[in-house]
């Protein structure tokens, strides 16, 4: 049965977490878990309280995937815990496969897990990536030997079915998506700083500045 450790911290986006979710508590044959450094409930940015299976100490020693979420208001101080750190380091020089989505990949950088692959973040964010010896690739999903790393929030719903496909084929990854309804058809093409207006991308940087300059 394989060995999936999911990493939850204060402050995550749910998103983050909850997609990737969704799809690898429906591969079959696996155990899936939720860890943390203790049992205490850990609340998320949208306050909703998850709690963890198995601590640090008590989470396997080798995982099949180690999987880290993202959320900025999160991620920036669990980059400066040494536990954190040292717990994705540990885990991760042995896993199967090291994966996040959104600015997870800051903390697998942070970790020392992406020195010399290929890897994607948020996008307010992901130039940082070449700070931690990344090579920093803009698609939605990046796949560089067993390291797969995700673009921002919703883009965990194709990392989960990218994953999908490699553990269990392309065939149980489209009943997954169909399973779901996973058909997305935004009201607005504006998911992308590349297609999004220029006012808005602005306008959403001021907004969030402090956060960039302290992840910076």
């Amino acid at each position: 049965m394989q060995q999936i450790g999911m990493l939850i911290y204060p402050m995550m986006f749910d998103v983050d977490l909850v997609g990737p979710l969704t799809f690898m508590q429906r591969l079959g044959d696996a155990n899936v878990f939720l860890v943390w450094k203790d049992r205490a409930p850990v609340v998320s940015d949208l306050g909703v309280s998850y709690f963890a299976r198995h601590d640090f100490e008590s989470c396997p020693r080798d995982l099949d995937i180690l999987f880290v979420p993202g959320g900025l208001k999160g991620t920036i101080p669990a980059m400066q815990d040494r536990a954190v750190l040292d717990f994705l380091a540990d885990r991760g020089s042995r896993a199967r496969y090291v994966t996040s989505v959104c600015t997870g990949s800051l903390l697998l950088g942070a970790a020392g897990l992406l020195n010399g692959y290929k890897a994607t973040s948020y996008w307010m964010v992901r130039d940082l990536l070449p700070l931690f010896g990344a090579e920093l690739v803009t698609e939605r999903v990046v796949i560089d030997r067993n390291r797969i790393t995700g673009g921002g929030a919703t883009a965990g719903l194709d990392f989960g079915l990218t994953l999908a496909a490699i553990l269990r084929g392309e065939d149980h990854a489209k009943m997954l998506q169909l399973a779901v309804e996973y058909d997305p058809q935004p009201p607005f093409d504006a998911g992308a700083p590349e297609r999004a207006p220029a006012s808005v991308v602005d306008n959403l940087r001021e907004m969030r500045n402090g956060e960039l300059e302290a992840a910076r």
